[in-house]
């Protein structure tokens, strides 16, 4: 069995699920979650656990739940909930995004986190692992569905948080407005200063007003290619960055 790695001297400890790599957009989409006031989040789809672990290491007030189809991967995140300490303040459900009125209540949740696979079922060569592909593209849960479960899960005032592709974001926001999740926040993120945005960070609110916040890019590099200080920041290079 693989070690855990450190996500930052004195952090969490992490086991990777081999489906699911841990990646710059899933440390970002940690860094972008509002938690405050919030009380009880779930991350759809939650792989081995990462995003809950940045987040309860950010906040002890937060309860995290994890739904995963993947019986190994969500077994990993027990480990790791187990591993940090978090195992009260945290929950998997091993089950499908799809049933997910058989396994919550409507409104149980103030807040919902998801990476979700980035591609169309029918975009691109097929893994040829079942896992891997279904992490990839959109073979078990459509965008849709997706959008759907979040707004259901919420109360309303409850917010949900995107990591996604740009090319995306138009179909990101139908989606979204059609399942009663209105956009209000939208980060992209580059590179560079001189490089188009690879990553789009979003965030709906159940039942909320029309009206979006389109946040300042996030570059993760300098021009002269080194880290920038809010990269820096939230990968916790500086010892000031370390939560306390």
């Amino acid at each position: 069995m693989a070690e855990p790695e450190t996500l930052w001297p004195g952090g969490p400890q992490f086991l990777q699920a081999a489906h699911f790599r841990l990646g710059t957009d899933s440390v970002l989409l940690a860094d972008f979650v509002n938690t405050a006031g919030a009380r009880r989040g779930i991350d759809l789809g939650c792989a081995s656990g990462i995003n809950m672990l940045l987040l309860l290491a950010r906040t002890e007030r937060l309860h995290m739940t994890g739904l995963e189809i993947v019986p190994e991967a969500a077994e990993l995140a027990r480990e790791n909930m187990a591993m940090n300490g978090f195992a009260e303040r945290s929950g998997i459900v091993t089950g499908d995004i799809r049933a997910h009125r058989a396994l919550f209540r409507a409104g149980s949740f103030d807040l919902a986190v998801c990476n979700p696979p980035y591609f169309p079922q029918s975009s691109g060569a097929p893994a040829k692992d079942r896992d891997r592909a279904a992490a990839r593209s959109e073979i078990l849960c459509t965008l849709p569905e997706l959008c759907r479960t979040a707004a259901f899960l919420l109360h309303t005032g409850g917010r949900a948080f995107f990591v996604h592709r740009p090319e995306r974001l138009a179909e990101l926001f139908v989606c979204l407005t059609d399942a009663g999740l209105e956009p209000k926040r939208l980060r992209l993120v580059c590179r560079d200063a001189g490089c188009a945005p690879g990553l789009a960070l979003v965030e709906g609110r159940r039942g909320g007003r029309p009206g979006l916040a389109v946040e300042p890019a996030l570059y993760l590099q300098n021009p002269d290619g080194t880290e920038s200080a809010e990269y820096r920041r939230i990968y916790h290079r500086d010892e000031s960055s370390v939560p306390g």
